[in-house]
């Protein structure tokens, strides 16, 4: 979804950055021994190797390599528990040193004194080597060259201030994955090229004084943290991506004054626990004084909202899987540059407009989402929306109301919320759509829709509509009246519609139709208008499908979903046409066609069709000459023995 289109491309940029010094160029000698069951390392190796992989052997020792232009070596996933203390010192151009899964928690002296000997490394891997506080020190003697070090999956407890001493060039640290609950003040801080931080699937308890002034990426997941708060000063932070999901937080976490944030991950926490929003920033103030400024319980400004107002640069926020009861929007409608939000899995049954009045206005308080484009409510049992709440999304583009309970307006009620905020209904039990002129995307799969009235998406311009999953919605004629000009993609897939219930308006956009898991035995004929290049008719009752209509949509199809119908194999001529097209069909191997009550592969049927209808067909005239030449007997034997008896008739009546 969009928050992993956001997500991705920054991390891409900032990982290139970070480790674009380990690409090889395309002249440079490397060799592979990956997966040789080798127990030690190959005699007579080329010496003007620059790349040397030996990972997934079963190597235990390392002595002297004579390799004096390697430059990048892998022994991960090995038996390695000995370096030889010369072992790496003619490698003297060494920049990349993979030593993951390994056994190396042994011989820790020799080790160390071999790793000692490598001065200008600047990539090492130590994970998963059941290495310790006292290891890592000793592994990390001498690193004063090092850039980007990755220790997952250890058993480091605690992280001291004279951890990092010898190797303050680093640019990325990765140390997730072990049992770290502690960290020393002034551990991180000295690093002053340190960019990207992971200390995810560890037990951090609480962040109260972050001061990492030049990290970008800092991943905190899967931890126990409860708060997160930002020492008070003036500098400038270049924190950009910011992951505390999975953990206990119980507040919106106070940030920096001045960052950079942009993407803020806080899924599958506690946040929204204490019921309102007020609440929760009341308690979080409260917090700060006490943590900030040494148990002084005197609550001057909003600290909280102060600092989430400067946040200029947040794009993205994820609040998917937390306690919200309600929807925080005077917090939220602080972040003026928000683009995406996922609200999805919580528990806001009823998005009420719960902002303070103005105190010189009788009316409610109007607030706004200025930049927001994506938001994502599934899955949280909504049966209302404020029409206000419709009002403060001036730019919104998609929304995603899965698996709620909301009924949309009809053409009453839509004309009624498309007036000014103060004449708004705001006791509304349905959902009017019409004021959102800049939506493009809605979904609104499995929310128990009862009726889909004619003019439900009046003033729209909708690009896209999901309406799968509503078993019991009558659509009226019409109710895609509005966006029958502008619709690119409808999905009305599992509405257990048949034909004569499903009524398509020409829609001259449409370019992805799904009409799957519904009892349908005949194609909209309006769909000639639409020019098709996606379309799903899976699982229906379609014995056959309009030769005509087909043939007129298979110019511009290019995929199409056929499997799970009951398909005449003798009335197949549109399936002629899709198979000697360029149209591909993903389900053709599971689809079946029927003579009689036996059924056929689709892909044997299209190879030997002649045989198989021919065969059909010449039992069908055997079998209709057996029923005439029956019926012509049994006429002639009943006109026989009729004429018979007539005649005895006669005579009888003669004597």
């Amino acid at each position: 979804m969009v928050k992993h289109i956001f997500a991705d491309l920054l991390l891409w940029s900032l990982g290139h950055a970070l480790y674009g010094t380990a690409k090889m160029d395309d002249g440079e000698k490397g060799q592979s021994w990956r997966n040789q069951n080798l127990d030690s390392i190959p005699l007579n190796l080329d010496v003007g190797l620059r790349s040397l992989d030996l990972s997934n052997n079963f190597i235990r020792h390392l002595h002297k390599l004579d390799l004096p232009y390697l430059e990048q070596l892998d022994l991960s996933s090995n038996q390695l528990e000995l370096i030889s203390e010369g072992a790496l010192g003619d490698l003297a151009l060494l920049g990349k040193l993979n030593l993951s899964i390994n056994a190396l928690n042994n011989n820790l002296d020799m080790n160390s004194k071999g790793l000692q000997s490598i001065g200008g490394l600047k990539s090492l891997d130590l994970s998963l080597n059941s290495l310790g506080n006292e290891a890592v020190k000793l592994y990390l003697r001498n690193k004063s060259s090092l850039e980007e070090l990755k220790m997952s999956g250890n058993s480091l407890t605690w992280l001291t201030h004279y951890l990092f001493k010898e190797s303050e060039g680093l640019r990325s640290i990765i140390i997730d994955d072990n049992l770290i609950s502690a960290i020393d003040r002034g551990t991180f801080e000295p690093l002053e090229k340190l960019e990207k931080l992971n200390l995810a699937r560890n037990n951090l308890a609480h962040i109260c004084d972050f001061k990492l002034q030049r990290v970008k990426y800092l991943n905190l997941s899967r931890n126990s943290i409860q708060f997160f708060i930002a020492v008070e000063d003036n500098h400038m932070y270049s924190l950009e991506i910011l992951d505390l999901s999975h953990n206990k937080l119980l507040y919106f976490p106070i940030l920096p004054e001045f960052n950079q944030l942009k993407y803020l991950y806080l899924h599958h926490n506690l946040v929204g626990t204490l019921n309102s929003e007020a609440t929760m920033v009341f308690e979080a103030n409260t917090l700060y004084n006490e943590v900030v400024r040494q148990g002084d319980h005197r609550i001057g400004k909003n600290k909280l909202h102060s600092t989430w107002r400067l946040m200029s640069s947040l794009k993205y926020i994820d609040l998917s899987y937390n306690h919200f009861t309600s929807f925080p929007l005077e917090t939220l409608s602080l972040l003026s540059a928000l683009e995406g939000l996922d609200f999805g899995f919580n528990c806001v049954q009823r998005l009420t407009w719960n902002v303070r009045h103005d105190s010189a206005s009788e009316y409610y308080r109007q607030i706004y989402f200025p930049s927001l484009k994506y938001l994502n409510m599934q899955s949280n049992g909504l049966v209302s929306i404020s029409p206000l709440f419709f009002w403060a999304l001036t730019q919104i583009e998609t929304i995603n109301l899965q698996d709620n309970s909301l009924q949309p307006c009809g053409p009453v009620d839509q004309v009624r919320s498309s007036s000014s905020p103060q004449q708004l209904n705001l006791n509304s039990s349905c959902v009017a759509f019409g004021k959102l002129r800049t939506l493009k995307h809605l979904s609104l799969e499995d929310n128990n829709i009862r009726i889909l009235h004619a003019k439900a998406f009046q003033k729209s311009s909708l690009v896209s509509l999901n309406l799968a999953r509503n078993s019991h919605m009558v659509m009226q004629a019409g109710a895609l009246e509005d966006i029958k000009e502008t619709l690119q993609s409808l999905t009305i897939s599992e509405l257990n519609r048949t034909d004569s219930e499903l009524f398509l308006p020409c829609m001259p956009m449409l370019m992805h139709l799904n009409i799957s898991n519904n009892n349908l035995n005949a194609l909209p004929n309006n769909l000639s208008c639409s020019p098709l290049r996606e379309f799903n008719i899976r699982n229906n009752a379609f014995v056959s499908l309009n030769y005509s209509l087909i043939r007129a949509i298979s110019g511009q199809l290019r995929v199409m979903h056929i499997s799970g119908n009951y398909f005449s194999c003798c009335d197949s001529q549109w399936l002629s046409t899709l198979s000697n097209s360029s149209i591909e069909m993903p389900d053709i191997t599971n689809t079946e066609c029927f003579i009689g009550d036996s059924s056929i592969p689709i892909n044997e049927y299209l190879n030997n069709s002649s045989q198989y209808c021919s065969r059909h067909i010449e039992g069908i005239h055997f079998g209709q000459i057996i029923i005439v030449v029956l019926f012509v007997t049994v006429l002639v034997t009943a006109l026989t023995m009729f004429t018979r008896k007539m005649c005895c008739l006669k005579r009888s009546f003669i004597v």
